[in-house]
């Protein structure tokens, strides 16, 4: 670590660490200096001359945070997920003034198409339907379908709403959508966290798209999962620690509930957990945002959010900032 006399200012801070080859991304500004790092295990130049880090993708949080206690003059810290519960215990020690920013419109489509995906699977008996094919049996029989289904989404944002664009179409009966704070859209009302155990018992699709924060940890545990409708399915595409997972496990042992996963708590899921062999459950691993759509939007929104650095300007999509409890997004 640099010392405190020949630490970097702030000024001096400009150097770019950048998961992506820079000369892949077209329309960087001038002026900074550009560094390729995406977990490496020796970083490309001194750590405390990045003023602009962005977090490797689909590395973990060891990784993500490792050059951060060296990272003396860092003033911007972006990820390439919409949750940023993988950096965020780091926040505190990072100079003050520093921002934490997501990728929000990065991994919408993608996430919100597989939340379909699951729905329609695990609804559709997709699963047992491949299980079967091998052995050549006909599985016949009426299943439930989507439509004129009630669906509640937890965690109306930007995810939250794409899915809701994407469940339209298929002629549902009802959204439901339930965010941190209660709002009006032009689709209907957002109703609070807190209305959300009221909301519960009258949808038949719950989808969890929330970040994972303090208030949201374990939301769906015993409580929650009992208060949903006998045969409903919860899809996670949140975090996995958004539920509870052995009350979870209770709920789909009885064959009451039915469950679409992409993400788990542990997570990757050990495969001798008895998750992977529970009734009535899907499981994906964890692929809601790395598709074709991912890399082309990650250079968009880097090149934005540089262009306003180098300029000067407020950067978008900002959710916590060293030094200070305010948090939006």
């Amino acid at each position: 670590m640099a010392s405190e006399s020949s630490a970097p200012t702030a000024r001096q801070a400009t150097d770019v660490w950048l998961p992506v080859p820079p000369d892949q991304i077209d329309g960087l500004p001038e002026g900074p200096g550009y560094h390729f790092w995406d977990g490496a295990e020796e970083f490309p130049a001194d750590p405390a001359r990045c003023g602009f880090y962005v977090v490797p993708y689909m590395k973990g949080p060891e990784v993500a945070v490792r050059p951060l206690p060296e990272m003396t003059g860092v003033r911007v810290v972006q990820t390439l997920t919409a949750g940023t519960d993988h950096v965020a215990p780091a926040v505190p020690g990072l100079p003050a003034g520093t921002v934490l920013c997501n990728a929000r419109g990065v991994h919408d489509a993608s996430t919100a198409e597989l939340a379909l995906a699951l729905t329609l699977a695990s609804l559709r008996g997709i699963p047992e339907f491949v299980r079967a094919q091998p052995s050549g049996d006909w599985l016949q029989g009426i299943r439930p379908a989507l439509a004129d289904r009630t669906v509640l989404i937890v965690g109306y944002g930007a995810i939250g709403a794409a899915v809701e664009d994407r469940l339209v179409p298929f002629e549902v009966a009802e959204v439901l959508r339930v965010a941190r704070t209660a709002r009006t859209t032009a689709r209907g009302p957002v109703h609070a966290l807190a209305d959300t155990v009221e909301l519960l018992p009258r949808a038949d699709v719950v989808i969890l798209s929330t970040p994972l924060t303090d208030e949201t940890r374990g939301l769906a545990g015993a409580d929650f999962l009992g208060r949903m409708r006998d045969g409903a399915l919860l899809v996670n595409i949140a975090r996995g620690g958004v539920v509870d997972t052995a009350a979870l496990l209770a709920e789909l042992e009885t064959g009451r509930l039915r469950a679409a996963l992409d993400v788990t708590d542990p997570e990757p899921l050990p495969p001798e957990h008895p998750l992977w062999r529970a009734p009535g459950v899907l499981i994906s691993p964890h692929v809601g945002g790395p598709t074709s759509a991912f890399l082309p939007r990650a250079k968009r929104l880097l090149r934005a959010q540089l262009v306003r650095w180098a300029a000067g300007e407020p950067l978008n999509h900002v959710v916590a900032t060293a030094g200070s409890r305010a948090v939006s997004g």
